[in-house]
């Protein structure tokens, strides 16, 4: 069995995030990471591979992490590969500047397509968002554009040939999904902590195959990404304003509990 696990390299949220003049998110002139919520996703990944060696039947599984950005991007590939993937692709190419959430499932079916072709895929994994977009469509967009099975905020992952059962947590309730290989998969921060690499993990990890494709590897025109063809753009921002002293609420009269209220009102917290 063969999983394509979709990681994203994101800012690091405790870094000074800016914008580019065309109101773009800089993702070149700031530290960034693996996003953490695509962590969970090379995790169940991992356990299923690990699962398939311990079983009587003996299931070779692979696991290829797929990640789609600019060069420093490489560092989130790297990440994945220490964790325990046994190899990585990485699509990077300066038309991919500025691409929403649907050019970017278009760049990414073209590469499981890609990849299918050379080996074959019975399983795209992904976070159930990333932590700097958290629009939690890319997996569905993925989906629809293979014309495959989508099972989507899973908390639990099991596999039996090619049978996938899920668990998703609901508000009152959680469902049991099942479905049939190839299809999308997307899990939660529910489905288990993410491993830190290990020192033997890191050093094998610069030994794993890593590819480099350019849209034009996988069939993508130039014109249908980037900034001038997403559907969506951000008109203006602004610069988040420093921190200042907090106002305090005193309760000499009893009246601290009104004087409360209606602070949050004003600032539209309630």
């Amino acid at each position: 069995m063969n999983i394509l696990v979709c990681v994203k390299y994101v800012p690091d949220a405790t870094a000074d995030r800016r914008f580019e003049d065309d109101n773009t998110v800089d993702r070149v002139g700031v530290d960034g990471l693996l996003s953490e919520l695509d962590e969970y996703a090379v995790e169940q990944a991992l356990q299923l591979k690990e699962k398939a060696g311990e079983a009587s039947d003996g299931q070779s599984v692979e696991v290829t992490a797929l990640c789609v950005g600019p060069e420093k991007a490489v560092d989130a590939v790297r990440k994945a590969l220490q964790m325990g993937a046994d190899k990585a692709i990485h699509v990077v190419d300066d038309a991919i500047a500025g691409s929403d959430a649907a050019a970017t499932s278009l760049v990414l079916a073209k590469a499981v397509e890609k990849a299918g072709s050379e080996g074959g895929v019975d399983l795209v994994m992904c976070g159930m968002a990333s932590t700097d977009g958290s629009m939690s469509v890319v997996p569905a967009m993925l989906a629809e554009r293979l014309s495959w099975p989508q099972v989507t905020m899973a908390s639990v992952v099991e596999t039996q040939g090619d049978q996938v059962r899920i668990k998703r947590d609901g508000d009152t309730a959680t469902e049991v999904i099942g479905a049939t290989m190839p299809l999308v998969l997307s899990v939660t921060d529910q489905s288990g902590e993410a491993r830190y690499p290990s020192f033997k993990g890191i050093m094998a990890a610069k030994k794993k195959p890593l590819e480099t494709w350019s849209l034009s590897d996988i069939g993508v025109d130039a014109g249908e990404v980037g900034l001038s063809a997403a559907w969506t753009a951000v008109e203006d921002t602004t610069e988040r304003p420093p921190r200042s002293q907090g106002e305090i609420v005193k309760d000499e009269d009893g009246s601290g509990a009104i004087a409360l209220t209606e602070f949050l009102a004003a600032k539209k917290f309630i």
